[in-house]
Protein backbone atom coordinates (compact mmCIF):
# COMPACT_ATOMS: atom_id res chain seq x y z
CA UNK A 1 0.00 0.00 0.00
CA UNK A 2 1.22 3.48 -0.79
CA UNK A 3 0.84 6.03 1.97
CA UNK A 4 1.23 9.78 1.81
CA UNK A 5 2.21 10.07 5.49
CA UNK A 6 5.66 11.38 4.51
CA UNK A 7 3.97 14.15 2.52
CA UNK A 8 2.00 15.25 5.57
CA UNK A 9 5.24 15.32 7.59
CA UNK A 10 6.99 17.30 4.84
CA UNK A 11 4.13 19.81 4.68
CA UNK A 12 4.26 20.23 8.45
CA UNK A 13 8.05 20.63 8.41
CA UNK A 14 7.87 23.27 5.65
CA UNK A 15 4.81 24.92 7.24
CA UNK A 16 2.71 24.50 4.10
CA UNK A 17 -1.02 23.86 4.41
CA UNK A 18 -2.95 21.43 2.24
CA UNK A 19 -4.76 24.42 0.72
CA UNK A 20 -1.45 26.05 -0.18
CA UNK A 21 -0.30 22.77 -1.74
CA UNK A 22 -3.54 22.51 -3.70
CA UNK A 23 -3.16 26.01 -5.11
CA UNK A 24 0.57 25.61 -5.65
CA UNK A 25 0.21 22.54 -7.84
CA UNK A 26 -3.03 23.64 -9.47
CA UNK A 27 -5.20 20.71 -8.46
CA UNK A 28 -8.65 20.22 -6.98
CA UNK A 29 -9.67 19.84 -3.36
CA UNK A 30 -10.90 16.34 -4.32
CA UNK A 31 -7.34 15.34 -5.21
CA UNK A 32 -6.05 16.63 -1.88
CA UNK A 33 -8.83 14.66 -0.15
CA UNK A 34 -7.70 11.50 -1.97
CA UNK A 35 -4.15 12.08 -0.79
CA UNK A 36 -5.41 12.54 2.78
CA UNK A 37 -7.15 9.16 2.53
CA UNK A 38 -4.13 7.40 0.95
CA UNK A 39 -6.07 6.87 -2.26
CA UNK A 40 -4.71 6.77 -5.81
CA UNK A 41 -3.51 9.94 -7.47
CA UNK A 42 -1.67 10.09 -10.78
CA UNK A 43 2.09 10.16 -11.19
CA UNK A 44 1.65 13.62 -12.70
CA UNK A 45 0.22 14.87 -9.40
CA UNK A 46 3.04 13.22 -7.44
CA UNK A 47 5.55 14.81 -9.82
CA UNK A 48 3.92 18.22 -9.38
CA UNK A 49 4.04 17.83 -5.60
CA UNK A 50 7.73 16.91 -5.70
CA UNK A 51 8.51 19.89 -7.93
CA UNK A 52 6.49 22.31 -5.79
CA UNK A 53 8.12 21.11 -2.57
CA UNK A 54 11.58 20.95 -4.18
CA UNK A 55 12.01 17.38 -2.95
CA UNK A 56 15.36 15.62 -3.01
CA UNK A 57 13.78 12.18 -2.70
CA UNK A 58 10.38 10.61 -3.43
CA UNK A 59 10.40 9.37 0.18
CA UNK A 60 9.53 12.91 1.20
CA UNK A 61 6.12 12.37 -0.42
CA UNK A 62 5.22 8.67 -0.49
CA UNK A 63 6.09 5.44 1.27
CA UNK A 64 5.37 1.81 0.46
CA UNK A 65 3.97 -0.14 3.40
CA UNK A 66 3.67 -3.89 2.97
CA UNK A 67 0.15 -5.09 3.67
CA UNK A 68 -0.45 -8.14 5.82
CA UNK A 69 -2.74 -10.47 3.84
CA UNK A 70 -3.07 -13.16 6.51
CA UNK A 71 -6.59 -14.46 7.02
Amino acid sequence: MITYAPLMATLHKKQISKTELQKGIGTSSATIAKISKDQYVSMKIINNICAYLDCNDINEVIEYVKEDHKA
